[in-house]
């Protein structure tokens, strides 16, 4: 019998059967799908849809900058690092994805008062990202307004502590404690927020007293300046002094030396006299005395003779000489030579050169 003949339907059912393909061919296959569902039964279909939502919903794939959060009935359970996960189906089991490596910034520019209760406007720049995830979705409310609040207490608590100087010119080691202090205030409030960097770029005075802190600086310069100035001077001068100082106390020294050998040679002198003296009083004060008229002769130009009365005037040869005096008075014989008592010693004779040398 051929295949279509009438009344022979096996052909056309094995013909159908092995005709079907797709979807509807691979339920077919499938336990439970294949037999008593009918060829129209809309059940086959749901339980497909459901299977493919149930796959592609315990899927979770997280990227290199993406930290996923998992939440298990509404309540944290742990969180997924970059790469495939699975988890459990919705509603049982839900994740967040945050962005863990995007750069944020904050900038802002406020007026401060230093130290020494002078105002003036420090420009803030802050670059942070998320470090921790869980803590930045439940640690606090908004973490990034409570970043800005923070920031701007940090930056005036430093600013406060230094001097107008300090932040005008020396602001990196601001920047540097407060991002100590920021970053420990972000901990502390538990935002999962990790700062990177906190730079003052810069830091000028309010625009209302701009013309005032011109003069404080004008003179601020000023006093640098004759700072400097007198600090130069005093290099210079303060070595002169001390040379000077040193060479009068060198002389001073050399002469206290002079006078206390003199004046210790003087006292031997008169030692060795005194011994003299009393061995021969008459010899010795005679010697004095020539030895003094030598030495007053020696720089006088008049002589005197012998007998006391006369007086001879000698000039001197050069340009120290000058014209001779009047008359001086008659020189008595006692100034000229003092009086010797006889003694009762005879006197020794006196030899042929002390006689000539006495005349």
């Amino acid at each position: 019998m051929a295949w279509n003949t009438p009344g022979n339907s096996s052909g056309h059912n094995n013909r159908g059967r092995r005709g079907s393909g797709g979807l509807g061919g691979l339920l077919d296959r499938l336990p439970g799908f294949g037999t008593g569902w009918g060829n129209g039964n809309p059940l086959r279909w749901v339980g497909a849809v459901i299977a493919i939502w149930l796959a592609f919903n315990c899927f979770v794939l997280v990227t290199e900058q993406q930290r996923g959060v998992v939440l298990r009935f509404g309540q944290f359970d742990r969180v997924m690092q970059p790469g495939p996960h699975f988890k459990l189906p919705w509603p049982l089991e839900r994740v967040l994805k945050v962005n863990a490596t995007q750069i944020k910034t904050f900038s802002e520019t406020v007026p401060v008062l230093t130290r020494d209760e002078n105002i003036v406007s420090v420009e803030i720049n802050v670059q942070y990202r998320i470090g921790d995830a869980q803590r930045y979705l439940f640690g606090t409310r908004d973490a990034d307004e409570v970043l800005k609040e923070a920031t701007l207490s940090a930056v005036r608590e430093q600013v406060g502590r230094s001097d107008l100087d300090t932040v005008l010119s020396a602001r990196s080691a601001l920047s540097v404690s407060s991002k100590q202090r920021l970053q420990a205030a972000m901990e502390a409030y538990r935002t999962g927020l990790l700062i990177t960097e906190l730079n003052l770029p810069n830091a000028r005075p309010p625009e209302e007293v701009k013309p005032a802190f011109d003069d404080v600086n004008s003179a601020q310069q000023d006093k640098d300046r004759a700072k400097n100035e007198a600090e130069a001077y005093a290099s210079k001068i303060v070595p002169e002094a001390r040379g000077q100082a040193a060479r009068v106390r060198t002389e001073a020294e050399g002469y206290r030396t002079a006078v206390i050998a003199r004046a210790t040679g003087d006292a031997q002198r008169f030692s060795l006299l005194v011994d003299q003296y009393k061995a021969a009083p008459e010899v010795t004060r005679k010697r004095l005395w020539l030895e003094t008229v030598q030495q007053v002769l020696a720089d006088n130009r008049k002589v005197v003779g012998g007998d006391g009365r006369q007086l001879i005037y000698v000039p001197m040869q050069g340009a120290n000489a000058v014209p001779p005096a009047a008359p001086a008075q008659a020189i008595l014989p006692d100034l000229v030579a003092p009086t010797v008592e006889a003694s009762a010693e005879p006197a020794r004779p006196l030899r042929k050169g002390r006689e000539e040398s006495i005349r």
